[in-house]
């Protein structure tokens, strides 16, 4: 019946979706162990293997027609559950079941063909896919840290030799049958020993490197030519031995002689050091310089995170300590150990220490200078880096400092640079006191330093060439009752004493603290009065224009100070001394960074003569005194001569000029010295010539065309020659030159 087949086909491709799904997951499995093993051998045994343990497990043909019927009845709607009627022959059933099976059959007969039976080919494929990037995964680490053992792995033709000249007698040539390269990295690598044959070699600074070659015939000597370097093998019953430590990369090749003295060269191969890097060292978190008060809690927590490729040391603090400042500075040079040991081999390691500036007795003003500093394993001379250099500094805000200004032994500095810091203390010790004194007292105290706040302003703005706000004394009071009195009895005014006089507090006068002798504290009106001895080496003060004593920047600090004091005495005339405190600490900041900035730190330099005899000395005998005269012959050497020569021994040999001989096997040997250690930064460009001037060491490889192909590389890596000065010579005429003013005339 047309349905019954319809049922048979969903059978069958169902079965057939089991097969594929076996199929998959056995792909997977063998192309796993075929990249792992490199052997395709036993990946078609995988393969073979696990399809036929998953044809088992999934069990295809157990998929029968009943198992289709309940499929299709259970997901088709329309066959009614009655879909094994179509798999009954008619005679068998009745009207009722015939009309029932025809009735099936109409409805299932467009959809059944659309109908996928169940499978898991999505779950297989992510299965097949999962084991191939596993054994790509394998194959990666087995060729990158694999350690194959046994050292006779036979010669797969890496290393091949040919003769160097025609052959004088060819009945018995030696051939290279096994090589062996063992590789021993240093000990603190922690890599253990690798043997390989092939003799492009890639190892660690200080590797030791065996190489090994055993022949089939008569061989006289086994050399290694290591750019220009020529190292004989030592013979070891049947085989050649040479050992060498690895020190610096470069390009080498074998040769040797058989029993007839025919020479034979091998081709360039590549020898690669790998340096031990130094260790990484990082402190973070810290700020390159970091200021401490006094009173602040000095100390720093050092978060240090060091790396290094093959293991760490020792690892520690260096810590210097400068103590005065110009000549009489004192440095002091101290290891801190970190309180964590160190563990030694590791490549990464986090540390932390903290770091106390008491502990390492510093005082206000001395600097901290640190890094850390570590080592790594690396024998017989460690690998050591540090760190960034940090900063660490104690503010002093007491030291008294000397400055020169201009260059003149007179301190020009007023003393009220240091008063500040009083007026500081004095009004925190108000704040302290307002509790314990009386309101009257409190705003006495507050009032009297802002009255001393003024005082300190008025005189920096003297010090900056300001016009002083102090006219009229207490003293001058009477005199000016006086005038009212009689305009013109001047001189008795003059004298009069002040009736005020005991009885004032002199805040306001000129000469407060008698700096200068009250009878030279007026004007000098007459021009014949004696001069100041000074007025020739300092500046007027009183005109702000001539006011140089600081360059701009300094004064513009300085200005400023004086428009925060003014901030400072308000507060502190109206009873605020908690809001006057932050001016004045900000006057004192910038104050002393205006004293520090003065300071001039000259540098000695000491010279100690020759010793002169007394008996020649001042008696102006010069005979024995001659001019020195030296001359120097310098001879320019054109770099790369044995390449350019060989760039002109080419081209003989292409115009058939000449026949290749042993001076020019000589001259090629040189010009691939000469270029070698540009191979070694750049082999790209460069190894390609090399291979081809060692080819030509081949009797074999001496053609035309071969020749013209090593030209053409040593032409285009060849570089140019620096230009020398000379005089070049010129050709003109006239028709040149008028051509070239009238292009001139019209551009």
């Amino acid at each position: 019946m047309m349905g019954a087949g319809a049922i048979k086909q969903f059978q069958k491709r169902w079965q057939q979706s089991k097969y594929v799904e076996g199929m998959l997951y056995a792909v997977g499995f063998g192309g796993f162990v075929y990249l792992l093993t490199q052997n395709i051998f036993f990946g078609i045994v995988g393969f073979l293997v696990s399809a036929g343990i998953a044809v088992f497990v999934l069990k295809p043909w157990g998929i029968s027609s009943e198992n289709a019927v309940g499929y299709i009845d259970a997901h088709l709607p329309q066959a009614g559950f009655s879909s094994g009627l179509l798999l009954s022959p008619a005679n068998e059933l009745s009207d009722l079941s015939k009309l029932q099976q025809y009735r099936v059959a109409s409805q299932l007969e467009p959809i059944l063909s659309q109908l996928k039976p169940p499978h898991n080919l999505l779950k297989a494929t992510l299965a097949m896919f999962g084991l191939i990037f596993l054994g790509l995964a394998g194959s990666f680490i087995l060729t990158k840290f694999g350690n194959p053992s046994g050292g006779d792995s036979s010669n797969t033709e890496q290393i091949s030799f040919a003769p160097k000249d025609s052959l004088t007698n060819t009945a018995e040539i030696p051939e290279l049958i096994r090589t062996n390269i063992t590789i021993q990295y240093p000990g603190y690598t922690k890599k253990g020993t690798s043997n390989t044959s092939d003799p492009n070699i890639k190892a660690v600074e200080g590797s030791r490197i065996i190489w090994k070659l055993e022949f089939d015939g008569h061989v006289q000597e086994v050399e290694m030519d290591l750019m220009g370097e020529r190292i004989g093998f030592t013979k070891n019953q049947e085989s050649y031995r040479l050992t060498k430590t690895l020190t610096a990369s470069g390009f080498y090749s074998f040769t040797f002689k058989d029993v007839d003295g025919n020479d034979y060269v091998s081709d360039l191969y590549s020898l690669e050091m790998i340096t031990d890097e130094p260790p990484m060292v990082q402190i973070e978190g810290l700020d390159n310089y970091t200021y401490f008060e006094f009173d602040d809690d000095k100390r720093l927590m050092l978060n240090t995170n060091i790396s290094d490729d093959f293991g760490i040391d020792d690892a520690y603090i260096i810590a210097t300590v400068s103590k005065g400042s110009g000549e009489s500075v004192k440095f002091r040079e101290e290891t801190v150990r970190f309180d964590r040991a160190i563990p030694k081999g590791n490549k990464r390691i986090q540390l932390q220490q903290p770091l106390d500036l008491d502990a390492l007795k510093m005082d206000p003003g001395d600097e901290l200078y640190f890094y850390v500093e570590a080592l790594d394993q690396k024998t017989p001379s460690a690998n050591i880096a540090r760190s960034e250099t940090y900063f660490a500094v104690i503010r002093d805000t007491i030291a008294d400092a000397f400055a020169v200004e201009g260059n003149l032994g007179v301190d020009l500095m007023p003393d009220y640079f240091r008063s500040q810091r009083q007026l500081i203390i004095d009004t925190e010790k108000l704040i302290a006191d307002r509790p314990h004194i009386s309101e009257k007292d409190f705003k006495f105290r507050s009032n009297e330093l802002g009255f001393d706040q003024k005082q300190l302003r008025l005189k920096y703005g003297q010090f900056m060439g300001d016009e002083t706000e102090m006219q009229a004394a207490a003293g001058q009071v009477s005199n000016v009752a006086g005038e009212v009195d009689n305009e013109e009895d001047h001189g008795h005014e003059d004298n009069e004493d002040d009736l005020l006089d005991e009885y004032s507090h002199k805040h306001d006068s000129d000469n407060e603290h008698n700096l200068v002798a009250e009878g030279d504290n007026h004007e000098h009106d007459n021009e014949n009065e004696v001069d100041d001895s000074l007025h020739d080496y300092v500046h007027n003060h009183s005109d702000p224009e001539a006011s140089t004593l600081f360059e701009k920047s300094l004064k513009a600090k300085l200005r400023d100070a004086l428009d925060i004091m003014w901030d400072a005495e308000l507060h502190l005339r109206l009873y605020e001394p908690e809001k006057s405190l932050p001016y004045q600490y900000d006057a004192l900041k910038i104050i002393q960074d205006i004293k520090n900035s003065s300071r001039i730190y000259v540098h000695r330099i000491g010279f100690d003569p020759p010793p002169i005899k007394e008996e020649n000395r001042l008696s102006g005998d010069i005979g024995d005194i001659t001019n020195f005269d030296k001359k120097e012959a310098f001879e320019y050497q054109m770099p790369f001569t044995s390449t350019r020569e060989t760039i002109a021994r080419l081209e003989r040999l292409i115009l058939g000029e000449k026949r290749f001989d042993d001076r020019d096997s000589a001259l090629f040997i040189d010009a691939g010295n000469e270029l070698a250690p540009k191979a070694i930064s750049e082999p790209l460009k460069y190894l390609k010539v090399l291979q081809g001037l060692r080819d030509l060491e081949k009797v074999a490889n001496r053609n035309k065309e071969n020749f013209k192909a090593v030209q053409k590389n040593l032409l285009e890596v060849l570089p140019d020659v620096e230009d020398n000065p000379m005089k070049k010579a010129e050709y003109r005429d006239d028709i040149n030159l008028l051509y070239l003013k009238e292009l001139g005339a019209y551009e």
